[in-house]
């Protein structure tokens, strides 16, 4: 893109003293017509670049230039040697270039600030990826990006949780990524602000008609305010279990239903477990899924329904069981 081929020159300035076309155009393979048109854009800018000519020539930062990293906090510099995440990079449409723009920017730091910087970039990688390629597909990332950048309405299908579709006229506000998915912030037609998943946009178009933004409105306030409302309304369920001390470790390891786990008491091969989800369905499909190995001892109110299920399951398979020996001999 031509905002990071830009970054990438003016690096490349700061870095050695003088530049010709030729050796720029080596550099960030492009033609000479469109390094032309880059120092133009940069002088536009206030970047004072000056041309020498004559076999000695080239393209040069003025002396009095300095880069604004020498004037940025250690912090700063910290923050902004931590590559992002190639795959938000990569769904944005931004080639993931951050690595060899912030090596020439490193170059251009001198003695302890160098040192101190250069762990983050080499020895930090940010993943949001899961581990198994995501089967959630985002046909409409483009148009909606479009449209939060053009600051422009947007009608689209959208399907919510129980698989129901329905059109709505949202004005977009951004994009969020959250771990591997990404959501879009819209106002819809009451007003109000809502949150939609972008693998749950099914179809979308593009209305030519601008946005009103609300005011003082911040994306990143906005998300992290809406995050923390959303964990507050979400349900809580307490469960006391005996837990057989051989999945001990599978309840410690994994926290995809669990809320909060705490291991108390032990009893031989049993350990006594506190635990909390979001539903009592929950509770009763995760006590069912260890089998003879976890008993609920309260909410006892669960404990019909958990013998119930079982024996749903007895009988289900009660037809397709293949006769043992002893069955047979009966027969």
């Amino acid at each position: 893109m031509k905002a990071d081929r830009l970054l990438e020159i003016v690096a490349l300035l700061q870095n050695h003293e003088k530049l010709t076309t030729h050796q720029l155009v080596d550099h960030l393979h492009v033609s000479s017509r469109t390094i032309l048109r880059d120092m133009d854009t940069l002088s536009a800018l206030g970047i004072p670049i000056v041309a020498e000519r004559g076999r000695a020539g080239g393209w040069k930062l003025m002396d009095h230039f300095r880069s604004q990293l020498s004037g940025m906090s250690m912090t700063e510099l910290k923050a902004l040697f931590i590559l992002p995440s190639d795959k938000v990079l990569k769904d944005l449409g931004i080639p993931t270039k951050g690595r060899d723009i912030r090596l020439n920017m490193l170059s251009s730091l001198q003695g302890n600030r160098k040192h101190a910087v250069r762990p983050y970039l080499e020895k930090v990688y940010i993943d949001t990826g899961t581990w198994k390629p995501s089967k959630e597909r985002m046909e409409e990332f483009n148009v909606v990006q479009q449209a939060v950048f053009e600051e422009k309405k947007l009608y689209i299908v959208y399907e919510n949780a129980k698989g129901e579709q329905r059109e709505r006229l949202i004005s977009p506000l951004g994009l969020v990524a959250k771990g591997s998915a990404w959501y879009v912030v819209a106002t819809v037609e009451t007003g109000d602000i809502r949150n939609f998943k972008l693998s749950r946009i099914k179809d979308s178009k593009l209305v030519r008609e601008p946005i009103v933004k609300p005011e003082t409105f911040s994306l990143a306030t906005y998300w992290n305010e809406s995050k923390e409302q959303f964990v507050q309304t979400l349900p809580s369920y307490e469960a006391t279990v005996l837990a057989h001390d051989s999945i001990i470790h599978r309840l410690t390891f994994t926290g995809k239903f669990v809320e909060n786990i705490q291991v108390g008491h032990r009893d031989d091969e049993w350990v006594t477990v506190n635990l909390c989800f979001h539903d009592e369905q929950e509770i009763t499909e995760y006590v069912l899924g260890f089998g003879g190995r976890m008993k609920l001892v309260t909410p006892k109110h669960l404990i019909g329904r958990i013998v119930q299920q079982a024996s749903a399951v007895i009988q289900q398979y009660a037809s397709d069981e293949e006769p043992t020996n002893e069955t047979k001999e009966g027969l």
